[in-house]
């Protein structure tokens, strides 16, 4: 346990040293989170407690407390929109699944033709759809498999581009308290769009595949037997492929120099570590706080506060959440709201 924690500290301060930059490729708005909780708290490949979704690690789909919905939605700044769904249950005694969807879009795009003359106003949309089932293989280890299928409807009169990917995670419980995990996500994942419809051509845009490791601490449990809190942190290692074009020179062609260009693939990875950690006050109440997207320049860091209120009525478990996110650079704070009806 101490060699892991080690580790995992070695890595997090390597991550926090290097100047990686963190670009917005495809998917991204997927990477954003899935609702209120998980943008306060962080770290949640790891989390073991029963509250982080399956959407993050399928191997956590078995330590759901029970079957539930949840509904979530974001308020952001330059008319973009964020909300999802997702439903999950345990599955006695060893397994457990989620599904859901989360949609994505910027509304009142000004549209321009090439004098620079309004023409309408626009609007793009993108969707994850994603299905995930985890089972435990012993008391301390888990596994689990996930698959996305993403759609981005990015121009109007063109065909809407889908990409399938691949995730996979293991969970394990290191001591009483202490849990790690390993995520791979997004594998053969890409876009290929097809703008001809558009006045365009075609183009393939590939997701960055993600190597996501996590290390959870358990403040316990209340005496209710619920969670009384979690500390956690993942470091993220994203890699993707892609295309640059090099100048090669001149050739004189009709007696006209044209320049001459060689297209080369290049690999470009990028490396971000999160945390945060959430505290049970009350059976009722908890608050929450936590970073994302620490390792590269500074104003790319989200710190989060939020907090949560849950009352049980008979049979059903009601949780409302709620985050408030600063955007990076200072650009505005998106709020997220959750509702989760458990039963």
């Amino acid at each position: 346990m101490i060699r892991a924690a080690l580790f995992f500290v070695a890595l997090l301060g390597a991550v926090l040293a290097s100047p990686a930059a963190h670009a917005q490729s495809a998917g991204a708005f997927a990477r954003m989170g899935l609702g209120a909780r998980s943008l306060a708290v962080g770290g949640q490949v790891a989390d073991r407690t029963g509250q982080a979704s399956p959407f993050f690690n399928p191997a956590l789909a078995p330590f759901q407390p029970a079957q539930g919905v949840e509904l979530s939605s974001g308020l952001l700044s330059f008319g973009r929109v964020w909300e999802a769904v997702q439903v999950g249950a345990p599955l006695r005694p060893r397994s457990g699944f989620a599904a859901g969807v989360v949609h994505s879009g910027v509304r009142d795009i000004d549209g321009r033709d090439a004098d620079g003359r309004p023409t309408q106003t626009l609007q793009t949309d993108e969707y994850a759809f994603f299905a995930t089932f985890g089972t435990r293989f012993s008391e301390r280890v888990s596994g689990g498999i996930g698959m996305r299928i993403y759609r981005n409807a990015l121009v109007e009169g063109a065909q809407a581009a889908t990409a399938l990917g691949v995730s996979t995670g293991l969970s394990a419980q290191l001591t009483p308290r202490v849990s790690a995990a390993l995520v791979v996500d997004d594998l053969f994942a890409r876009y290929e769009y097809n703008l001809s419809g558009a006045g365009g051509g075609a183009a393939v845009d590939r997701f960055p595949t993600r190597l996501t490791t996590g290390l959870a601490y358990s403040l316990g449990t209340t005496e209710n037997g619920r969670p009384r809190g979690v500390v956690a942190a993942d470091v993220v290692v994203g890699a993707e492929r892609g295309q640059a074009v090099r100048p090669a020179g001149t050739v004189v062609i009709g007696g006209t120099v044209v320049p001459r260009d060689t297209t080369l693939d290049v690999r470009a990875s990028t490396v971000e570590a999160r945390l945060g950690g959430e505290l049970w006050l009350a059976d009722a109440f908890a608050v929450r706080g936590g970073v994302d997207r620490l390792g590269g320049d500074l104003g790319e860091a989200r710190p989060a506060l939020g907090f949560a209120v849950r009352r049980r009525f008979d049979e059903l478990d009601l949780r409302v959440d709620y985050t408030a996110v600063l955007e990076p650079y200072a650009t505005g704070i998106a709020h997220m709201a959750t509702v989760r009806l458990g039963l």
